[in-house]
């Protein structure tokens, strides 16, 4: 035969014995024990895990090779999921609820955070193998989705639930063919800055957590205490103080004294943290200066919760978007704030929702059609109390065709087709312009006669809507057109008919609840939980109970 056909030959043959010889070692020492552990037993891990089914599809498809394992210790892609684990706290997640305390205890330093794993029996390596694949599954869920499911848990979210974008099962396909775990997972993160700068700020919390050295007790204030005065809570709010930064250690003879290089200090501190700068110790500062490292910690987990909950939204387009905990409405273009403006929310039991809804048009002048709530249980025993109670509020009664009618014949008991409404004038409760984004909660952003209480530090104080400081200014900017100038702006904000605007474009508004978020610079902004909606979240952001 000719030798140079035998060498061809020769090359397919070691090539198919090699072939041969790959797929007969493809399965690896604890590949029967894993196939064992997924088919014929139940394992402990899936039983608890509402991803058994595509768990045990991932591991058959793959002929039971492990993926977090190498020679017995963690892969690459092992080491690089448990530092992920480890670090979910900066996610504001529980590392516990993926597994790490089981994985840790079968660790040769289990107190360490490099984990070492040696001598592992085949069902500790199945074990370890699954809990980290466990672990993967919940974490990938949680990160993209979140862990607590708002509807069950918070009413006054109305934002349309967040939809599944990626298949877990093929991001862990994508790992096992050499995908950087880091990679894949940032996919799952929220589209959006804040939740990358509230990570760092998380971070930074953890960091100065390992150095806090104080007690923090609560510091009870009634009242108020100013310069000057003495008070049993001011030398633990000095440490405070101290502790974050806001005033530097100076010798005291007298503890309790509320002097003045701690009220230069604490005014630094209300700036930073949104409150009146006056040198005030009032109730809010001390709420917010008993927050220990861990306090905040927890504020922070539960608003990057509420990011995890958002749906995908553009936030680089131009857009209104209003935090209500921090009683502010920012105009954003291009991730810039092109005008801020201070408001007024629902106080409690008329909450403002979380929502997000197009705004289309603007009302100057407006009428207040007053809401058949409102009429039934403040208008209605205010007329049987005083006759002129209507004319005196400047209000009217209209029939179901907009007609107005008198009022004094109207049987508030029987008759229902009948509404009140304000007209158009200075006292009127929507002020001189209203801004529509037409949504079935009937929320709007208005201006008001009652402009001094944009001077309270507290301001949940409407029926729900959003009432706004300078609302000339916010009409100017998103009329966006020179004809309407600040003359005719306050021309039509002086009639006494409304008239409708159409803007010439939609803008999206975003109303948020935020207690906490980070600028890009990664630095924490705090706010008061005004309607108390954090510590139901936290408590089950930190339950133990599996999330599907």
């Amino acid at each position: 035969m000719n030798k140079k056909i035998l060498i061809p030959i020769a090359a397919v043959l070691v090539l198919a014995f090699g072939l041969f010889w790959f797929l007969g070692q493809r399965r690896t020492d604890i590949s029967d024990e894993l196939e064992q552990s997924l088919t014929d037993t139940e394992s402990d891990v899936l039983a608890n895990s509402a991803y058994a089914a595509e768990i045990e599809s991932f591991y058959a498809d793959r002929d039971y090779l492990e993926v977090w394992l190498l020679n017995g210790s963690l892969s690459k892609e092992g080491k690089d999921l448990l530092a992920r684990i480890q670090d979910s706290k900066y996610d504001g997640l529980q590392p516990a609820h993926y597994h790490l305390e089981e994985v840790a205890a079968l660790s040769s330093n289990p107190e360490k955070e490099n984990k070492k794993f040696r001598n592992l029996s085949p069902d500790e390596k199945v074990q370890l193998e699954l809990l980290l694949t466990a672990g993967f599954f919940n974490l990938a869920h949680d990160l993209e989705k979140g862990r607590v499911n708002p509807a069950t848990l918070d009413p006054d979210w109305k934002f349309e639930a967040k939809e599944t974008e990626v298949d877990y099962s093929d991001m862990l396909k994508e790992i096992a063919a050499g995908a950087p775990v880091d990679k894949t997972f940032e996919r799952l993160y929220p589209n959006s800055d804040l939740y990358a700068s509230g990570k760092k700020a998380i971070k930074e919390l953890y960091e100065i957590q390992e150095k806090d050295t104080l007690t923090w007790d609560l510091a009870k204030v009634d009242g108020a205490i100013k310069e000057g005065e003495r008070h049993d809570a001011i030398p633990a709010l000095r440490k405070r103080l101290i502790f974050w930064g806001f005033l530097k250690p100076y010798d005291v003879e007298d503890l309790t004294l509320f002097d003045p290089e701690m009220e230069a200090g604490l005014q630094k501190y209300q700036e930073v943290n949104g409150m009146k700068p006056d040198g005030v110790i009032g109730s809010l500062v001390a709420e917010s200066l008993n927050n220990s490292p861990q306090n905040l910690i927890d504020i922070a987990s539960v608003n990057m919760e509420r990011l995890r909950w958002m749906p995908a939204i553009d936030w680089s387009q131009e857009m209104v978007l209003v935090n209500i905990a921090n009683y502010q409405l920012d105009y954003m273009q291009k991730n810039d704030t092109a005008f801020t403006a201070k408001v007024i929310v629902g106080k409690e039991y008329s909450e403002s929702p979380t929502f997000t809804a197009p705004m289309s048009y603007i009302v100057f002048s407006p009428y207040w059609n007053i809401p058949p709530s409102i009429t039934t249980d403040e208008i209605i025993p205010a007329v049987e109390a005083n006759r002129d109670y209507l004319s005196e509020k400047n209000m009217e009664v209209v029939n179901g065709d907009g007609e107005t009618v008198n009022a004094s014949k109207v049987n508030w008991s029987k008759d229902t087709a009948y509404r009140v409404r304000q007209k158009p004038g200075g006292d009127n409760s929507l002020g001189l312009v209203k801004f529509m984004f037409p949504n079935e909660y009937n929320i709007y952003i208005h201006d008001t006669p009652a402009r001094s209480l944009f001077d309270k530090e507290t301001r949940a104080l409407s029926h729900g809507c959003i009432r706004i400081q300078n609302p000339e200014q916010f009409a100017k900017i998103l009329l966006d057109d020179a004809e309407w100038d600040d003359e005719k702006i306050q021309e039509a904000m002086s009639q006494d008919e409304e008239e409708i605007v159409k803007l010439n474009r939609k803008i999206p508004v975003v109303l948020l609840y935020m207690t906490f978020w980070a600028d890009k610079d990664g630095k924490a902004n705090f706010r008061s939980d005004v309607y108390e909606r954090d510590a139901a979240l936290l408590t089950a952001l930190r339950s133990e109970e599996i999330k599907p």
